[in-house]
C-alpha cells in the first residue's frame, strides 16, 4: 500500500493539524521520497531573510538525516524580491545536477523560472506562504494560503509551513525526533511573526523547550555568545536577530550560507568561531532587514 496522508497516523502537537490538510503535501512528499529512495539530487534554493535561511537549515538537517543527496544555494544579491531568479537556474542550479529543486519562502509567483526549469526536466516544490498570482507554475505548491488549501491556520511563516513538510517526511520514514526541530522552528517563526497565535504559537512554546536542551551547537553558540541565559520570547528574538544576513561593502549578501553551515554542523568548536565570526560581521556591515 502507498504511504499517503490518508493512511499515515499524525502524532503532532496537541492544537495543530495534519500535515496533509495543506494542498500539495501528499504530491511533495511523494516527490521527495523519490528523490531519496533513489538518490536523485535535491536542491535547496532560498531567500536572504532569517526566516528561509532558518527554514532551510532545518530542512537540510532532516534530509541529512535520511542521507538524501542535498546541496543548497542562497542568492548573495539582495534584490527585495520572493521570485526566483532564472538566471540562477541556468547558472548555479543546472550545474549542481539537481534532479529536484526545494524552493523555500520563494517562488510561488514566478513564471519565467518555472518554465525554465520544466524545460531543463528539473522536478520542483515551491514551500511558500505568499498570495498566489502565478496559476501557472509548473511547481509542485506547498502553501497553506493556496485556494485549494484545506489548512485551517493561514499565519505561519515559512519556518513553519517547513516544519509541517518534515512532519509530513516524519510520518513517511518513521522518524520520531522530528519536535527536535522546533528550536529552529521557533528561531524563524518568533523573527518573522509580529504576533504569536494558533499553531505558531503551539510551535514557538515548544520550540522554547526544545531550546533550553538543545542540542544544536549552533543554538547554543549563540546563546553562549549573547548571554541567553533566560529562554523566552525575547530570549529567541536576540538569537533570531544574531542570526541575521548583512550586506557588505560591494553590496553583496556574502554570510548567508555560512548561517546555514551554524545551524547544521556537528562540531561545536566551528559552531563557536561561526558564531564570533557573523557577530563581527553584524557590528561593522549593513543590516539587511
Amino acid at each position: 500500500m502507498e504511504k499517503t496522508g490518508d493512511n499515515l497516523q499524525y502524532f503532532g502537537l496537541k492544537g495543530m493539524h495534519s500535515p496533509f490538510l495543506i494542498e500539495g503535501m501528499n504530491e511533495a512528499l511523494k516527490r521527495i521520497a523519490t528523490a531519496i529512495n533513489n538518490r536523485e539530487k535535491i536542491v535547496l534554493y532560498g531567500y536572504c531573510d532569517v526566516d528561509s535561511i532558518i527554514s532551510m537549515s532545518i530542512m537540510l538537517l532532516v534530509l541529512q538525516y535520511l542521507n538524501a543527496d542535498v546541496e543548497y544555494f542562497i542568492p548573495d544579491d539582495f534584490c527585495g524580491s520572493y521570485e526566483v531568479n532564472a538566471s540562477y537556474v541556468n547558472d548555479k542550479i543546472k550545474y549542481f545536477g539537481a534532479n529536484l529543486l526545494i524552493t523555500i519562502g520563494c517562488g510561488v509567483n514566478s513564471k519565467e523560472s518555472s518554465i525554465l526549469l520544466k524545460k531543463l526536466k528539473i522536478d520542483t516544490i515551491v514551500v511558500d506562504y505568499h498570495e498566489v498570482c502565478n496559476e501557472e507554475n509548473h511547481a509542485i505548491v506547498v502553501n497553506p494560503n493556496s485556494k485549494k488549501s484545506k489548512y485551517p491556520f493561514k499565519e505561519f511563516c515559512v519556518s513553519g509551513i517547513v516544519f509541517k513538510l518534515c512532519e509530513a517526511i516524519s510520518m513517511y520514514y518513521q522518524m520520531k525526533s522530528v519536535n527536535k526541530y522546533l528550536d529552529l522552528t521557533a528561531i524563524g517563526t518568533v523573527h518573522k511573526c509580529k504576533e504569536l497565535s494558533g499553531e505558531n504559537k503551539i510551535m514557538v512554546d515548544e520550540g522554547i523547550r526544545k531550546i533550553q536542551n538543545t542540542n544544536n551547537y549552533g543554538i547554543k553558540a549563540l546563546m553562549k555568545l549573547k548571554s541567553v541565559e533566560k529562554v523566552n520570547v525575547m530570549g529567541v528574538s536576540i538569537l533570531a536577530k544574531a542570526a541575521e544576513p548583512t550586506v557588505n561593502a560591494v553590496g553583496k549578501i556574502d554570510n548567508a550560507r555560512i548561517i546555514v553551515q551554524l545551524f547544521t554542523t556537528a562540531d561545536s568548536y566551528k559552531a563557536e568561531q561561526i558564531a564570533k565570526y557573523l557577530n563581527n560581521e553584524f557590528r561593522y556591515n549593513k543590516k539587511i532587514f
